[in-house]
């Protein structure tokens, strides 16, 4: 019983509101109690049959601004009926904007625009060979979590909570990948710099507490998880990496240099998405599953065609390295090698995106505009594969161009990154 209540309060939404005000979110009519239609909800709720109500909209200070009205899209975002019950949440202001924005950019340091640009960045200018182990703890841990949300279906904290942030309000809750990925990008590099470079560990140590600390306190003050929620990413994601590490580092070798790697990577990769748990609804987790699973196998095979070519070789010395700090003249290199290959990234994904919604549409027999209009329910089984297949075929193809294409553009505009080719 005692456990039991431990857990139903880190699951209470009271708990998230408690964490917002201590960073500054005043709620301005606590009292607000849930009104005797909303009680009704709750008892329909109880029996599946529930409102689906849009999330009120905030004035620029953070005020919330009309209440809220039903919309008829329920099948599309099925994932909060245990919380479509809810009153309205009470409105509210932010009184400390210190805090405010520091979780805004560090919620970002969990989605697919901060991938989008670290990813390739740490490739082009860093290590791509630790840049390859990472990605690949990255995308295992991202499955693990994604496929675990939609197979628990928790949802996401309700009332009393205003959520700060509606994207990904679709999704379910247990565990937070956003906490299971502040964990699994700093400290994979971490671990996996340390015996590389000669750097002080304790000022990488306090590096990686802080970004996670940021991280899943952004998670709670923005009201899309409870603290239970990010509990259980953090405990997964330590459970997940102890294995992980050790066998990512052998993996990453033994695909670059096996014969028939290309053939294991694309099976395996197109059976993950194949194979996704049902969740019951549409959410986007499987979507986001095909991104990470996508771009890992990119990169993998990318880098297995380097090695295959001879681009690999030994380091000149052991490690561990000195870091080099970049004069003028290699930061404008830097700058120049990442403004040319995000402009490349970008046009990747608008060219494979477009081509391979066109190509699979016309084999599916269906008008793609017609099918991208079409709402996102299970039933919808067409625009499933459809999208499923345009975000395994960019995405790939944006992991591939990140370790192989580009590098040897860079190559040969004398712009690339002096040791890239000397790395296993």
């Amino acid at each position: 019983m005692a456990s039991s209540g431990i857990v139903e309060y880190l699951k209470s939404p009271e708990l998230v509101v408690r964490v917002q005000e201590f960073f500054g979110i005043e709620y301005l009519h606590k009292d607000q109690t849930v009104p005797p239609e909303d009680q009704t909800n709750s008892k329909r709720a109880e029996n599946g049959a529930t409102t689906r109500r849009k999330p009120p909209s905030t004035t620029a200070n953070g005020s919330s601004a009309g209440p809220n009205e039903e919309d008829s899209s329920s099948s599309s975002s099925g994932c909060d009926k245990d919380e479509t019950a809810a009153a309205t949440p009470a409105p509210y202001r932010v009184t400390n904007k210190f805090w405010h924005y520091l979780f805004l950019i560090g919620t970002e340091l969990g989605d697919e625009l901060f991938y989008a640009t670290f990813i390739p960045f740490w490739f082009w200018n860093i290590d791509s060979a630790v840049g390859r182990r990472v990605v690949m703890v990255w995308s295992a841990v991202m499955y693990v979590g994604q496929t675990l949300k939609d197979v628990i279906r928790w949802p996401r904290p309700g009332y009393p909570v205003s959520r700060l942030q509606k994207k990904w309000a679709m999704e379910y809750g247990m565990p937070s990948t956003h906490a299971m990925v502040s964990v699994a990008i700093p400290f994979s590099v971490l671990i996996y710099t340390y015996d590389r470079y000669i750097y002080s560990l304790p000022a990488g140590l306090t590096f990686a507490l802080v970004w996670c600390a940021v991280i899943c306190f952004s998670r709670i003050y923005l009201g899309m998880h409870s603290v239970l929620d990010i509990f259980g990413g953090l405990a997964l994601v330590v459970a997940l990496m102890v294995p992980l590490i050790p066998i990512v580092d052998r993996l990453d070798y033994a695909i670059v240099t096996g014969r028939w790697s290309p053939v294991f990577v694309l099976t395996i990769s197109i059976a993950l998405i194949v194979f996704y748990p049902d969740s019951g609804i549409w959410t986007p987790t499987r979507g986001d599953t095909a991104l990470t699973v996508s771009v890992c196998a990119g990169i993998e095979i990318g880098a297995w065609l380097h090695y295959q070519l001879g681009d690999f070789s030994a380091p000149v010395a052991p490690p561990p390295y000195a870091i080099i700090w970049p004069s003028y003249a290699m930061l404008g290199m830097l700058l120049l090698r990442t403004i040319l290959g995000m402009c490349c990234i970008v046009a990747t994904r608008a060219f494979g995106k477009s081509l391979s919604y066109a190509f699979v549409c016309f084999l599916l027999g269906r008008d793609k505009n017609e099918l991208r209009r079409s709402e996102n329910t299970l039933d919808n089984k067409n625009k499933i594969i459809v999208e499923l297949s345009y975000k395994f075929f960019a995405c790939f193809m944006i992991g591939f161009n990140t370790q192989y294409l580009l590098p040897n553009v860079f190559k040969l505009l004398r712009i690339g990154r002096p040791d890239f080719y000397t790395e296993i």
